[in-house]
């Protein structure tokens, strides 16, 4: 493929299509992402620019649905133009291209707690092939689907048709666990943000990022929540009001154990595809917890976490979900809205809320 760069003053693209803008300062980045958007039926182009600078002057006159950003550039660089580019943009969301460093971890984890809906890591010379082109559209096309929040004076959207189940009664959480992945690290936040300091119960995340990020995910929770965040390994003991993360490698599974259950990795393939996999850290739950534990799903692509919302539901515990209104992708918790699993839809400070209420320890 040629690497001429892509001039920055092109022309948007007209239609009804996703209007896709391009932050990089490689001009190879630039012309690949340009020849596929601009090649994919309902994507549109609608401009790129070499600087985060050269963004933020385009951005203002500009209608746009999705931002591919490039964190590491010349000059004031993604990071520190995220606020004002997002500003500009509106509703448009952002999707960081991280390069595969440990800085570029850090600031890519930065960025997704600050407003960025989604990170996808950029291929090394050589790995533009069509896996990741798929994986690229997807996002796209997810993020793109409908705008996060709705302008002043647009009418509200109807609110989706879902059957609420009520919880268990008496009902009380000794576990929560929480599942996300599109949005999810903005939003888990959130969630942790509003917990009480003493929650009395272990807290377990599934979220999904590549392996690289997990050890910059845990120092953001860290600082976001006040407790204690460890990477889960196996044999590690689950302690009450400490965080357990999943690796970006394997499911975090649990098994029984005295005085407490303890950490189980799981690497088998889970029938959602994802590893780690909400599905498979619900079902541990399950298992060891039976109606004892607390299943929260955020923001994200696809279904993970419908199955084992099941097997939560069976075994006579508790699931909420985040509400549509606040999600970057409404595909995970509103599989498992629809499907009539949850107990409760609600906004990510609104969950906190009915976890303090469920929550109890041993």
């Amino acid at each position: 493929m040629a690497t001429n760069p892509i001039s920055s003053d092109a022309a948007p693209a007209s239609g009804g299509g996703i209007r896709v803008f391009i932050v990089d300062d490689s001009s190879l980045v630039r012309a690949v992402f340009s020849r596929l958007i601009e090649a994919e039926p309902g994507l549109e182009l609608a401009g790129v620019a070499t600087t985060a600078e050269d963004a933020i002057s385009q951005l203002g006159s500009l209608h746009v649905h999705v931002i591919l950003l490039d964190l590491e550039m010349p000059g004031m660089g993604g990071m520190q133009a995220l606020p004002q580019i997002t500003r500009l943009a509106g509703s448009a969301k952002v999707l960081v291209v991280s390069s595969l460093t440990e800085e570029g971890a850090v600031h890519s984890i930065q960025a997704l707690a600050a407003g960025a809906a989604d990170t996808l890591l950029k291929p090394e010379p050589g790995g533009f092939d069509q896996a990741y082109r798929e994986r690229l559209v997807a996002r796209i096309r997810a993020l793109g689907r409908r705008p996060l929040r709705r302008a002043e004076g647009d009418p509200k959207p109807a609110a989706p048709a879902v059957a609420i189940r009520p919880s268990p009664a008496g009902f009380r959480a000794r576990i929560v666990a929480i599942g996300a992945s599109t949005g999810g690290v903005q939003a888990t936040g959130m969630v942790l943000a509003q917990l009480p300091a003493e929650l009395g119960v272990p807290i377990l995340i599934t979220q999904h990022l590549p392996p690289m990020f997990t050890d910059a995910y845990a120092g953001q929770l860290q600082e976001i929540s006040g407790r204690k965040v460890l990477v889960a390994r196996d044999g590690m003991p689950l302690v009450a009001d400490q965080i357990f993360l999943a690796p970006g490698d394997a499911h975090l599974c649990l098994k029984d154990g005295k005085p407490q259950p303890g950490i189980k990795l799981d690497r088998k393939v889970s029938s959602s595809g994802y590893v780690p996999s909400v599905d498979r850290m619900f079902e541990s739950l399950a298992k060891v917890y039976r109606d004892g534990a607390m299943g929260v799903v955020l923001t994200g692509m696809g279904r993970d976490g419908t199955e084992g919302a099941q097997a939560l539901i069976d075994a006579g515990s508790a699931v909420v979900v985040q509400n549509e209104v606040s999600s970057v992708v409404w595909g995970m918790p509103g599989s498992i809205a629809k499907a009539g699993l949850a107990s409760a839809v609600l906004h990510p400070r609104d969950i906190a809320t009915r976890i303090a209420l469920c929550a109890k320890a041993d």
